[in-house]
């Protein structure tokens, strides 16, 4: 017998506002993880251990929720970005690997959550998100989605010796030719969302960065706690300004080739 909330998707539409608001929540999770972690001098473990309870909490009332809400999925979103943020910088800095050791590992991550998801449930497509258990699938992949796109982000930026700024160019001009695979292309619809999903976050963590890190070190210099107030009343804005709804239940969309 199927759930009771089998067939009600909870994730909303890929639009035009869906991907200003990842954006948006993506650079939000950088200077909010950096807040917490340096700022406030937690440190990397300890600001991680704060943001994945967070995390934990906001999947179960994500998953347990009856139907689509924007503000409790997009504040699940934040989430992980946050602890992918304080994740990434624990993994590239505290155990020592560096960014691409850690980009590396997240990379491999990522790609298995992906192709077991893919072998359980038949499809990665997020048309295909109605049920618990393929919601446990969803936040996975994008916690680990949004810890990945922050080392890279680092790894960019850092040791790529592009900057901020320049990192912020490299991955606006990769998504642009992923909008135009999408208009131009039949590359899988489900390969272009998911690779969007995971170059959005690098593209926040470098504009995080570029916002609060020092003018020595080629940032702006704002204050993490300014930056991540205004990011946050942003999003509020636009999701109380602009409609949001639920994914259309019943169309299973493409998947990633096998």
């Amino acid at each position: 017998m199927s759930s009771p909330r089998q067939g009600l998707s909870k994730v909303p539409e890929v639009t035009l506002l869906f991907w200003v608001l990842k954006i948006a929540a993506t650079t939000l999770g950088e200077t909010g993880g950096d807040a917490v972690s340096m700022s406030m001098n937690f440190g990397y473990l300890a600001a991680t251990g704060i943001f994945a309870v967070i995390f934990l909490i906001c999947v179960a009332a994500q998953i347990t929720a009856r139907r689509f809400s924007p503000f409790l999925y997009w504040t699940t979103i934040i989430a992980t970005t946050t602890v992918g943020t304080t994740l990434a910088d624990f993994a590239d800095r505290s155990l020592g690997i560096g960014y691409a050791g850690g980009a590396t590992v997240l990379f491999v991550l990522l790609i298995t959550s992906l192709a077991v998801w893919h072998r359980v449930m038949g499809s990665v497509s997020i048309e295909t998100v109605n049920s618990p258990k393929t919601e446990m699938f969803y936040w996975v992949t994008i916690m680990l989605s949004q810890t990945l796109g922050t080392a890279l982000g680092d790894w960019t930026a850092g040791t790529g010796g592009l900057g901020y700024l320049g990192g912020a160019v490299v991955f606006s001009a990769l998504l642009a030719v992923i909008v135009a695979a999408y208009y131009w292309t039949h590359v899988s619809r489900t390969a272009l969302f998911w690779a969007a999903f995971i170059l959005t976050r690098p593209l926040g963590a470098v504009v995080g960065d570029l916002l609060d890190k020092p003018v020595s070190a080629g940032g702006m210099a704002l204050s993490r706690y300014t930056a991540s107030t205004l990011l946050l009343l942003f999003i509020i804005a636009c999701l109380v300004l602009f409609r949001q709804r639920a994914k259309r239940p019943g169309h299973h969309g493409s998947s990633l080739p096998s």
